[in-house]
């Protein structure tokens, strides 16, 4: 089970995952956040993963979906709090990583 707690302010998404992002609920990312990224331009996404448990392939995948979507609006991604069992599925993901969404802020340079 995923739950994402979505948090727009200062022309930044924050998205607050809580849960497992796998093949059962990457859908949650592509088929609702991916949409409302393109439909409002939004360009500055931040994921905080704090509370994430666990990511899969499909997992990580949804995220590279929501990073085109904002490469579309020429924004800047970034994930916070990224726990180090995390770190070692997401090698392959190419994206900045934080300690925390203050930090995220200061990289994004909005």
């Amino acid at each position: 089970m995923l739950k994402m707690d979505l948090e727009y302010s200062k022309g930044i998404l924050f998205v607050r995952l809580d849960g497992i992002l796998n093949r059962r609920s990457s859908y949650k990312l592509n088929n609702y956040l991916v949409p409302v990224i393109l439909k409002h331009k939004i360009k500055y996404l931040v994921y905080n993963m704090y509370l994430l448990e666990g990511i899969d392939e499909s997992g990580l995948d949804a995220i590279l979906n929501t990073k085109c979507a904002i490469r579309t609006n020429k924004g800047k991604i970034c994930l916070c709090e990224v726990s180090k069992e995390l770190e070692k599925n997401m090698k392959r993901i190419k994206i900045k990583k934080t300690a925390n969404e203050l930090t995220a802020l200061e990289l994004i340079e909005v």
